[in-house]
């Protein structure tokens, strides 16, 4: 998405045309080319397409504009022609933008204005680009998963080796928010236990007691509150998928119980002595380092090896920034489904904004904040002024003796977490390092700035 533009300068004066030339590449650092005559500037559209030509309206007798718009309509659809001089007759271009501009003594005077005709051209460029990346890549929507990097159509390709595979165990390995949950449904609505139950349980924070009842099932008076026979998860999931979320936070005697009910494949409901059957298959996802929590004595290693018969990593979306544009429209478009919103699109630079901002919280993340917007919108274009203050960027500060003027003693705080948070990738731990402070200190302030 960038902004450097393509100007190329028509004028019979060589010295004026370079002049023009350097100026333009010294102040604005758009790539610029000065031709002499129409023979030269028609021979180099066909070559290159540019983003701007600029030409008096009138060379050596001749009106500059028909030819010139003529080619630039059929070539260079997004490009401005911007003419000195005297105004023309009306021209027969639909793609291009005429722009007017009157002649001065001194041609630097118009590096202004030909510096703004390039980053609107610029912009319209990349809008339609976008829209056409968009457009083509509206096929890479995967059973919900969204994405046309290497990294994803690996995925994809993962996805579609293992699920036919009703019986290997899937292990799926990424940072909270990274959509593990669609990779394991994308999975089972691919094989052939489709027609049987998806059940997901996510494992963190539920003590052994409690997760070995939604596990296995219990029978009448097993415990207090036990009024009936209850299935678990596996029973309920036979034949289907059970998907277990951030088995990394599984207690570790619990982890022994799981893996006699896989290499079994029978369980047994707490309170009962009775052995049943389960035809399950087993899909798990952590963001834990498993290896780690192995080596630490956390995680059984021979569990280990009986869930990652075939590992899926799920990159962070700031590893495949070339997604987000993507991501954003699926994301709006659900959006304006979802709340009867009709935004039709977002601008370039929210693109932009998008694009370059760190996405601790991932898809979950830009999810939340594309539908934040959406409503708050309703019909329009989301504009990078509607973005959140930490996606768009802090205002601009104005450095003085060391120091900045502008803002408030909390407001620099503020910054300089989210700052700290975006070197360290998210990690909070090693950004409350960094800041000086406790970690209980750091998710306070997370808490007291509304920094999710």
């Amino acid at each position: 998405m960038a902004r450097t533009a393509f100007i190329l300068i028509l004028l019979d004066n060589d010295d004026a045309g370079a002049r023009l030339r350097d100026a333009l590449r010294a102040q604005t650092g758009h790539s610029c080319r000065a031709v002499g005559t129409l023979d030269e500037a028609l021979e180099s559209i066909r070559h290159k397409a540019p983003d701007i030509v600029v030409t008096p309206a009138q060379l050596n007798g001749q009106a500059m504009a028909p030819p010139l718009a003529g080619l630039l309509d059929r070539v260079a659809r997004d490009s401005s022609l911007v003419l000195i001089g005297a105004n023309p007759a009306p021209l027969d271009a639909r793609n291009i933008q005429v722009v007017l501009l009157p002649e001065k003594d001194d041609i630097i005077e118009l590096v202004d204005p030909i510096a703004r005709a390039a980053k609107s051209a610029a912009a319209r460029r990349d809008d339609r680009l976008l829209e056409k990346s968009i457009a083509e890549h509206r096929h890479d929507v995967f059973e919900g998963i969204v994405g046309s990097s290497a990294a994803m159509k690996r995925i994809v390709e993962l996805i579609r080796k293992a699920a036919p595979k009703g019986k290997l165990n899937v292990l799926i390995l990424g940072e909270t928010g990274t959509g593990k949950d669609l990779i394991a449904q994308a999975i089972h609505k691919r094989s052939s236990r489709s027609h049987r139950p998806f059940l997901p349980l996510n494992c963190a924070g539920i003590n052994e007691s409690l997760l070995e009842s939604q596990l296995f099932g219990h029978v009448k008076g097993a415990f207090t509150g036990a009024d009936r026979d209850r299935k678990g998860y596996f029973e309920a999931a036979d034949g289907g998928t059970l998907f277990l979320d951030e088995i990394g936070d599984m207690p570790k005697a619990m982890q022994a119980k799981l893996l006699r009910a896989l290499d079994h494949r029978e369980i047994t409901p707490v309170g009962s002595t009775e052995v049943r059957r389960v035809d399950v298959r087993l899909i798990a996802a952590t963001h834990v380092d498993l290896q780690r929590s192995v080596d630490e004595g956390r995680f059984r290693e021979d569990l280990l090896y009986r869930l990652n018969h075939w590992v899926i990593h799920v990159p962070p979306l700031r590893e495949r920034r070339e997604d987000i544009p993507l991501l954003a429209m699926h994301l709006l478009e659900r959006a304006n489904e979802t709340h009867g919103t009709s935004v039709p699109g977002l601008s370039n630079d929210a693109m932009e904004s998008l694009a370059k901002y760190v996405w601790r919280g991932n898809v979950r993340e830009l999810a939340s904040v594309i539908e934040a917007i959406a409503v708050a919108v309703e019909d329009r274009t989301i504009e990078a002024d509607d973005l959140p203050e930490r996606i768009r960027g802090p205002r601009d500060l104005v450095p003085v003796s060391g120091g900045m003027v502008g803002l408030t003693m909390a407001e620099m705080e503020r910054m300089m977490i989210e700052r700290t948070l975006q070197a360290t990738g998210g990690n909070r731990e090693q950004a409350a390092k960094m800041l000086d402070i406790g970690t209980r200190t750091l998710y306070r302030k997370l808490k007291e700035y509304g920094i999710s």
